[in-house]
């Protein structure tokens, strides 16, 4: 049995921490997590024991390190098999391959002006023209894997997969930012926020009361 440790940030803010942490719940998979916390300057906390790139989250399996989101993902659906992570379907798997890597390193205008911030309440904040094409763009990759790949359930590609996780951090922003969505996609932002581990991670996060000012640019700090 595979020993697994997962060091994560704060709950409120981490976008790529509860990809991580999502991916390992939902799919039932026994991990011991390490929860640090970001700096006012947005720098981890802490981090230096883990992760060779000083960023989360970082995987420690059996004492040895795997860091980035997407190589965590790889390296999980690698480990447990059975728990069918990627779509059986040779073209779903590539599509969902495709989308990961595409929220991986894109997205960048709704990233900046939409961080990910659980606790908050933020309708219209944000918006721009850059970013409402970033929206667009998800909104099509979520109807067309919807109407491709998801006969079999409410999600991506029916039943529940890395690329869901990929997406769950867009549905709480979409949520704090009060962002308008055509139904296809919103019914698919429901689904992913029902999802039992998304619920676990944004009640958790709720209860967290670090500020951090690198990661509220509408708020300030509560006196």
């Amino acid at each position: 049995m595979k020993q697994l440790k997962l060091a994560i940030a704060n709950k409120n803010y981490s976008s790529w921490s509860m990809r991580a942490w999502v991916l390992l719940s939902q799919a039932g998979i026994a991990f011991e997590e390490i929860q640090l916390g970001f700096s006012d300057e947005g720098g981890v906390k802490g981090i230096e024991p883990y992760s060779p790139t000083r960023q989360v989250p970082v995987l420690i399996v059996d004492g040895e390190p795997v860091w980035d989101s997407l190589a965590i993902c790889e390296a999980v659906a690698e480990l447990f098999p059975e728990k069918r992570l990627w779509p059986a379907e040779v073209r779903a798997r590539q599509v969902a391959r495709s989308i990961c890597a595409e929220m991986h390193a894109g997205f960048r205008h709704l990233r900046g002006a939409m961080p990910m911030n659980i606790r908050a309440s933020l309708p219209g904040k944000g918006m721009s023209r850059e970013v409402q094409k970033d929206i667009d763009r998800i909104v099509e990759i979520w109807e067309s894997c919807r109407e491709r790949h998801g006969k079999g359930g409410a999600l991506l590609f029916g039943q529940f997969t890395a690329a869901d996780v990929f997406y769950a951090p867009v549905a709480s922003r979409f949520l704090t930012y009060a962002v308008t969505l055509p139904p296809v996609a919103q019914a698919y932002a429901d689904a992913l926020l029902a999802l039992s581990a998304v619920r676990d991670w944004m009640a958790q996060a709720r209860l967290e009361t670090a500020f951090v000012p690198a990661d509220e640019p509408y708020r300030s700090a509560p006196a």
